[in-house]
């Protein structure tokens, strides 16, 4: 796909098509409402730059995630992110709470989701992407760059981390 007009007409399309799962993930694994901006947009100027290097053998929605946890990564890497955190944890002292956690709690609709998004990123993520996302156990393998197996020991896991964090907070065993 060499004639720009045709890489525009297609990254609209994928941006109309995936741009809010794209966002999802982004939050999900950030937990903050502004950095999901910021990383959707880069994976769609990433997206635009390397059309040519999409391989059929993978679906576009799966290339699409995969790009998303890797930006998300690459965000968390860097020392202006690290030194950001670190202020915002130190600068919230004794403030009411925060517009992101204000973000969180409306986007946590039921007391599950709020469960899940209590849960570290390795198994919040296996649990997004096959619940939210409704991705196949092999497809969450391709988007997490591990084995089947890994996924399926990591849903496992998650699983029982919700069952126990759901008997602490009282709402018992279905």
């Amino acid at each position: 796909m060499n004639d720009p007009e045709d890489k525009k007409a297609l990254l609209t399309e994928l941006m109309n098509a995936y741009g809010k799962e794209v966002w999802n993930y982004a939050f999900s694994l950030t937990r903050k409402w502004d950095l999901a901006d910021d990383i959707s947009q880069e994976v769609f100027i990433k997206v635009f730059k390397n059309l040519h290097n999409f391989r059929s053998d993978a679906s576009i929605r799966t290339w699409l995630l995969t790009i998303t946890r890797n930006t998300v990564i690459d965000h968390h890497r860097s020392a202006f992110l690290r030194k950001v955190t670190l202020t915002d944890w130190i600068g919230d002292v004794g403030e009411r709470q925060s517009v992101e956690e204000d973000v969180i709690e409306r986007y946590a609709v039921n007391d599950l989701w709020k469960l899940v998004m209590k849960l570290p990123v390795k198994s919040r993520e296996v649990l997004i992407l096959y619940a939210h996302h409704q991705l196949s156990l092999k497809e969450i393998a391709e988007v997490l760059g591990v084995t089947e197996g890994t996924v399926k020991s990591r849903m496992f896991h998650a699983r029982r981390k919700i069952a126990k964090m759901k008997e602490r907070n009282g709402y018992g065993t279905e």
